[in-house]
């Protein structure tokens, strides 16, 4: 591995013949290859080199680390050609950094850590995304915010590696996930299920909107509503597909929420306005109904003055 200590950026893929993802970012990082002359490009198989693996933490792959002067600058955890590509088009271009030069960067980092605790009211620093957790303590604490309908905002420490490592020191907490409200740290998985075992977690969290609030201002955020499954680009059922083609026959604007996006709506709206199934169409706060009232109000000549709010 004395690959490692070249002064030149060297960019390590740690793969698995059986993963056929590895196999796809083998041929961007030819790609890569071809075009950064300057950078060398390892492969490195992770089962077959154990103790290295474990060293640097590759729990999956292909995991790609960045090397510079035998320092570890970088890393990226998974299958993302546009991350690679701005990753080790960023590192090449930079100068190497002199190691001692520590001081200078150290307050940058610290200002853009702050910058990103506080970029919601609570802020979640985790492994993936929401949608996507990475790892069984991630996931558990979406499940927990998710269940308490509390609005957040996260960030994949995978996707940076200056921020994974930074703000462990930053906040004294070695771990992550890390949860903060209001910019301070509130803690990781078992501090937050001890809060919610003790029932002190909803004084801790910002206030969940109310579901009837939060239906009533999602059904006010146009003055023509439709909520359907899917989007006005990509309809996901037949009669969602029909009430699109009827709206845009119309020429009225209109707005679109995806119920397969967000469960507690889809069931929460059923009951609040009494009507069973999807799509369902809203014109100034009032239902106007579903598929078969539309097609109706369309044949009779009412559906336009209506949506208009004419009517």
């Amino acid at each position: 591995l004395l690959v490692f200590s070249s002064r030149s950026l060297v960019v390590v893929h740690f793969w698995a013949p059986w993963a056929p993802q590895c196999a796809q970012m083998n041929e961007v990082m030819a790609a890569l290859a071809k075009e950064h002359t300057q950078v060398t490009f390892v492969k490195l198989e992770a089962e077959a080199v154990p103790e290295v693996s474990e060293r640097y933490e590759i729990s999956s792959v292909p995991t790609f680390l960045f090397f510079k002067n035998a320092q570890k600058i970088d890393r990226l955890d998974g299958a993302h050609a546009p991350e690679l590509t701005k990753k080790v088009q960023r590192h090449a271009s930079s100068a190497s950094v002199p190691a001692l030069a520590n001081d200078g960067p150290k307050e940058d980092l610290n200002t853009r850590l702050k910058k990103l605790i506080n970029a919601a009211p609570c802020m979640l620093f985790m492994k993936g995304s929401p949608k996507e957790p990475r790892c069984g303590f991630s996931r558990q604490m979406v499940e927990i915010l998710n269940k308490r309908g509390v609005p957040f905002s996260s960030f994949d420490i995978f996707s940076d590696e200056e921020v994974r490592q930074g703000l462990k020191t930053y906040s004294n907490w070695p771990t992550y996930p890390q949860l903060y409200v209001a910019g301070e740290l509130i803690g990781g998985l078992d501090i937050v299920k001890e809060l919610e075992a003790s029932g002190e977690l909803d004084a801790v969290l910002p206030k969940a909107q109310k579901l009837e609030d939060r239906l009533k201002a999602l059904i006010n955020k146009a003055p023509v509503m439709l909520f359907m499954k899917g989007s006005k680009e990509v309809a996901k059922c037949g009669f969602s597909k029909q009430i699109i083609e009827i709206m845009n026959s119309t020429g009225v604007d209109y707005e679109t929420f995806d119920i397969l996006e967000d469960e507690e709506v889809r069931q929460g709206l059923k009951t609040y306005s009494n009507w069973p199934t999807y799509p369902q169409l809203y014109v100034k706060g009032d239902l106007v109904g579903g598929i078969d009232i539309v097609k109706e109000l369309k044949e009779t000549g009412e559906l336009l003055p209506i949506l208009r709010g004419e009517n």
